[in-house]
């Protein structure tokens, strides 16, 4: 796939983007927030639909038959999108506090958040094991330490890929690493002057086998490519608004 065509996009988007209605921009971005929570806790098993998810966030009505837990990754998930586009828009890079403060706002009421695991897991289905030990905590420091080399080596949509694939491969927390990646995943495209993407539940295998690919081989590439197709049909979407 031509990452060079999906730059240049971005770069027609933002430069359009000022013609766009603001009243229906604003509804284009808070359909996405709506879609993106979604999709992502639906992803790791929220049985919440779309209709109840809205009727949560928007309406502040309370989903019977649902369990609390369920609730919360819901609404946490919210509020932890809307700290990434605070962060953003006050210019901060990605760094070890901000991934913290995020986990730690994914998993409010839930369990204890932002605090690295000291158990071995294994990850259902998948063929790799994620580090464990001083060997995990040795891997997310030098996570960190990667990002500014990564962004000086990547183009934006792998760097964003990286990002995402290299922290659920070292699986830092003992739950809501998905979540908490796929943030980073956009934080790192909106830094970049790019659209925030959703990966859609229905889709979920074709990711998954992207993220295995990575994780098990090293390949970044099948899911810089998933990123960069989802990337584009954003851009193209918005760019329609333009017009």
């Amino acid at each position: 796939m031509s990452y060079e065509r999906i730059i240049e996009k971005a770069k027609k988007y933002n430069s359009v983007k000022e013609k766009i209605n603001r009243i229906t921009l604003s509804s284009y971005e808070k359909d996405f927030e709506l879609t993106f929570t979604h999709n992502s806790t639906a992803i790791e098993g929220n049985t919440l639909t779309l209709i109840e998810t809205k009727l949560l966030l928007d309406d502040g009505i309370s989903v019977g038959g649902k369990e609390l837990r369920e609730v919360y990754e819901v609404v946490n998930h919210s509020k932890a999108y809307k700290y990434v586009k605070k962060c953003i828009s006050e210019k901060k890079p990605l760094d070890e506090n901000i991934v913290k403060d995020l986990h730690e706002i994914l998993t409010e009421n839930i369990m204890p958040g932002g605090i690295y695991r000291n158990q071995e897991v294994r990850i259902t289905g998948a063929s790799h094991t994620p580090p464990s030990g001083m060997d995990m905590y040795n891997q997310i420091k030098a996570f960190y330490a990667e990002l500014d080399v990564k962004k000086d080596s990547l183009g934006p949509i792998e760097y964003a890929a990286w990002t995402h694939a290299e922290f659920v491969r070292i699986h830092p927390f003992i739950d809501g690493n998905g979540r908490t990646a796929r943030l980073l995943m956009n934080y790192q495209l909106m830094s970049a002057g790019l659209l925030p993407v959703s990966i859609a539940k229905e889709n979920r295998l074709d990711y998954y086998n992207a993220l295995e690919d990575y994780a098990a081989e090293g390949r970044l590439e099948p899911f810089s490519d998933l990123l960069a197709e989802l990337e584009e049909k954003q851009l193209d979407l918005y760019i329609s608004l333009a017009k």
